[in-house]
């Protein structure tokens, strides 16, 4: 089986030996960037990239350009490195489809553990099936989701997210229960991050948008019928 590769891009030659170390150790492929046009180039030329490390103060295109950027080209995982820890710069990344935030400093140790997990999970989701919910229909294995036999885009967490609901239909789910299992570690946030993607998916869910009932001063529960 081929190595999975991880882009990783930051303009620090050091940043980028730590955590190409420290992947590489678990037996990943490594590819670097130092700024966010050379993280393009390297992205057209390796399409296969399964994960990209994705650092925000960058010179010539900073990472939320380069952000962008891959979500008009790929639902490819991101995570999204900071040395800021504003509550306003974590919600424009979700907002702009990134799976994980991760603030500077921070321990390569735990970095690979949330790549370890993002990339778990996406092969689980690979070796899925048909789901159907109401208009909702899920083909898990080709991350493929209609409504009303219309397909529509959703991100990589978005399509966990829907995914979790409809596993979950007719529970009532806390914010942190669905941090915990759709983002899969204890997250100590704001609780927007969970009903910015819940806004978005109702969005592009459309009519059926209406079967995640929002649960005031809890969370949500997905209804179907």
């Amino acid at each position: 089986m081929s190595k999975l590769k991880i882009l990783v891009v930051d303009d620090e030659s050091r940043m980028r030996k730590l955590v190409n170390d420290f992947l590489t150790k678990k037996d990943y492929l490594v590819i670097e960037a130092s700024d966010g046009e050379e993280a393009m180039e390297k992205f057209y030329m390796n399409r296969d990239v399964a994960l990209v490390i994705l650092d925000v103060m960058m010179p010539k295109m900073n990472g939320w350009q380069v952000c962008r950027e891959l979500r008009k080209e790929s639902k490819v995982p991101i995570v999204m490195l900071t040395a800021k820890a504003e509550e306003s710069d974590e919600l424009l990344g979700f907002e702009l489809g990134v799976d994980e935030y991760i603030s500077k400093p921070f321990s390569p140790k735990i970095l690979v553990a949330r790549v370890d997990s993002i990339l778990r999970r996406a092969n689980k989701i690979e070796s899925g099936e048909i789901m159907e919910a109401g208009m909702i229909k899920i083909n898990k294995s080709a991350h493929q989701v209609s409504v009303e036999n219309q397909n529509i885009d959703l991100s990589y967490k978005e399509f966990e997210l829907l995914v979790y609901f409809i596993e979950n239909k007719g529970i009532a789910l806390s914010r942190e229960k669905i941090l915990n299992n759709v983002w899969n570690y204890d997250y100590f946030g704001d609780a927007r991050t969970i009903d910015t993607h819940v806004k978005k998916l109702r969005n592009k869910l459309g009519n059926a948008g209406s079967y995640i009932k929002t649960i005031w001063g809890m969370g949500y529960k997905f209804e179907s019928e």
